[in-house]
């Protein structure tokens, strides 16, 4: 009999968790003194924006691609931010803090993946913060997908304009 192996977004429990999660997440985020500054201006949407992004990085639904226009629509948003490793690091300390807030599953295999994730994606958030605000993005590059220990593929730097 061959065995289903959950999704890590079915394993977390699909979009209202990863929606309670980033709601609860970026309220701590605005009060945090590193972090302001970055995100005091976010649309009221923004959080919905990122729970859909992380639940079509973690296997459910693609709503990200097929409402806000896919990876290159995420990278854009963090051009010309300048974001430090400082707040890169604070910002992942905060969603770890939420996930077991909010008792996110805390198996080793899943907060592996998670914190694999957290790190890979923060990380290029800060290497693509360091490029002009008006540089382009390959609207070709796909949303990465994260699995059980597998990254999703590999980094793929947009061009600049």
């Amino acid at each position: 009999m061959d065995r289903v192996v959950p999704s890590l977004y079915e394993w977390l429990g699909g979009y209202d968790v990863l929606e309670k999660l980033t709601t609860h997440f970026y309220e701590k985020v605005l009060r945090d003194d590193l972090l302001y500054e970055l995100f005091k201006d976010m649309s009221p949407e923004h959080t919905k924006h990122v729970a859909m992004f992380l639940a079509e990085v973690l296997g459910g639904p693609a709503n990200y691609s097929s409402s806000q226009g896919g990876h290159a629509h995420m990278l854009k948003r963090h051009f010309g931010r300048k974001i430090t490793q400082g707040q890169r690091g604070r910002w992942v300390a905060l969603l770890l803090e939420s996930a077991d807030e909010l008792r996110l599953p805390d198996d080793p295999e899943f907060r592996s993946a998670l914190v694999a994730y957290l790190e890979w994606g923060s990380r290029l958030a800060v290497i693509n913060s360091q490029l002009d605000a008006s540089t382009s993005a390959d609207s070709s590059i796909p949303i990465p997908h994260w699995g059980w220990g597998v990254p999703g593929g590999p980094y793929i730097p947009p061009k600049e304009s």
